[in-house]
């Protein structure tokens, strides 16, 4: 089994992703010679990440029958800051609302998709540090970020 994308130029700086039947658009700003109709490419990496691991997230809570009120991923890549420019490390803050009876679940579900099941994750891991935190009902109650990262 294998994905394919298939990318087309449509101009200046703008590339359509086929992704399967849907369209992906990228650009550049216009600084850059694009028009910035459309986000820049890096941050898909960030995004694929979100995705991944949000849905293993969702899937671990439905199949233990856990109910959220809210969910929500934000991913920050830290950037080099010479050519070729790339993330560095990635940390992730998972935050949830609901019941205090579901937090356990809500922190077995992302540890289960970091260590498991989350293949984008597991990618990333072999060549930065991915760290996390967990909020729940406003409150951290978990962190990994102890890595501290030097620029090359």
């Amino acid at each position: 089994m294998a994905h394919e994308v298939e990318t087309q130029w449509m101009g200046k700086m703008q590339f359509n992703a086929l992704i399967n039947v849907h369209t992906v658009i990228m650009d550049a700003p216009e600084k850059s010679g694009g028009e910035n109709s459309a986000p820049i490419p890096k941050p898909f990496v960030l995004t694929a990440l979100s995705g991944c691991t949000g849905m293993d997230v969702v899937a671990l809570l439905r199949k233990e029958k856990k109910e959220m009120d809210s969910f929500d991923i934000k991913v920050t890549g830290e950037l080099s800051k010479t050519a070729p420019i790339q993330y560095t490390s990635i940390h992730l803050e998972y935050s949830f609302k609901g019941s205090v009876q579901n937090k356990d679940a809500a922190l077995e579900a992302v540890s289960d998709s970091q260590e498991k099941y989350c293949g984008v994750s597991s990618m990333l891991k072999k060549i930065m540090p991915v760290t996390w935190d967990i909020v729940y009902n406003g409150t951290l109650v978990f962190s990994n970020k102890t890595v501290s990262i030097s620029e090359p």
